[in-house]
């Protein structure tokens, strides 16, 4: 399985920060912190086109993750089992419900600012709140502590096969924003297309900046997911922190990735 297959197919299996409480059969209920961005797990880190994850009770009656089947031509549905996010009036792309739990993407279409949130669960609504946009909210996606990253040959970097200086590896993220040309709004990414603030982007590993990224844009095949791929440099220190920064917002620190 592929870093990114992988990385999508852990999203349902995210540990819940959130105390849920016990279900019952009342309408959907949730806050504005249980809303994070999937990759960091952490609130208010939300643009355009970023893969996010609602914590809450009664969400669902039903586990349901997106099936090959669900497409239509690459389009991604907006409802499942019954279930709709409503993000500044528009219906969001689904990947995975649960009771406790949505996965959803951020609709392309949206821009930066002050939006209303709700989620709907057949005739039942839940309570609207308030979140912000940013142009962009990069984060890396991750287990624990590593990054999760692969060789060229999709490999993925661990402890038994990490990097080395000069190679060049993929990482995952979301959260990077419009690229250049759009994405259509609702469907998989079909090709390679860059980020538009590709000039906005720094790699730092130990705070030091990567002078060589090949390509940083969406991943064919998915939504909501983007790769940078860069070339190590020659000189690195053993399991460098890796943050990615573009413009004004970056990546939490702490994370590392195992290089040799």
């Amino acid at each position: 399985m592929s870093a990114a297959r992988l990385l999508l197919a852990a999203l349902p299996l995210a540990p819940c920060l959130w105390p849920e409480g016990p279900r019952g059969i009342g309408a959907p209920s949730y806050s504005t912190d249980s809303i994070v961005n999937a990759a960091s797990q952490r609130a208010g880190a939300l643009a355009p086109n970023t893969i996010a994850t609602l914590y809450g009770v009664d969400l669902a009656y039903s586990t349901r993750a997106l099936q090959p089947a669900d497409l239509s031509a690459g389009a991604i549905p907006m409802v499942l089992d019954g279930v709709r996010v409503n993000l500044g009036g528009l219906y969001s792309p689904l990947l995975f419900v649960s009771p406790g739990q949505i996965n959803f993407v951020v609709p392309y279409l949206l821009v930066a600012g002050e939006l209303d949130l709700y989620v709907e669960r057949d005739n039942t609504r839940g309570p609207k709140v308030r979140i912000r946009l940013e142009e962009a909210a990069p984060a890396l996606f991750a287990t624990e502590s590593t990054i999760l990253a692969t060789h060229a040959d999709g490999r993925l970097l661990s402890a038994e096969a990490p990097g080395v200086p000069g190679e060049v590896v993929v990482l995952y993220s979301t959260g990077l924003g419009r690229t250049e040309p759009d994405q259509a709004p609702g469907r998989l990414a079909v090709t390679a297309d860059r980020i538009r603030r590709l000039d906005e982007l720094r790699v730092l590993l130990d705070e030091e900046p990567v002078s060589r990224i090949l390509y940083c844009g969406v991943t064919p095949g998915f939504a909501g997911l983007y790769q940078i791929n860069l070339e190590l440099p020659e000189t690195i220190g053993k399991n460098p922190e890796l943050r990615i920064v573009l413009g004004d917002q970056g990546s939490p620190a702490g994370y590392r990735l195992p290089v040799r």
